[in-house]
């Protein structure tokens, strides 16, 4: 008897990845995963010194 040696796609399916609803697992298209909506804002860079500030205001505290 001849077997395959890969799975098909539903004989290797994981019971928990069975159990998820269908969007959960869906593959997104090329053109919407190559665009990021990251950029960087004036409020990130903002929040960014501050919580440096404070890390380095509670550093030296601690030391003197």
């Amino acid at each position: 008897m001849r077997r395959c040696l890969v799975l098909t796609d539903e004989a290797a399916r994981h019971p928990f990845r069975a159990s998820l609803p269908p969007h959960v697992c869906a593959v997104e298209d090329g053109k919407a995963a190559t665009q990021s909506g990251w950029r960087v804002t004036l409020a990130d860079m903002r929040g960014f010194a501050s919580a440096y500030v404070a890390c380095v205001v509670g550093i030296v505290a601690f030391i003197a």
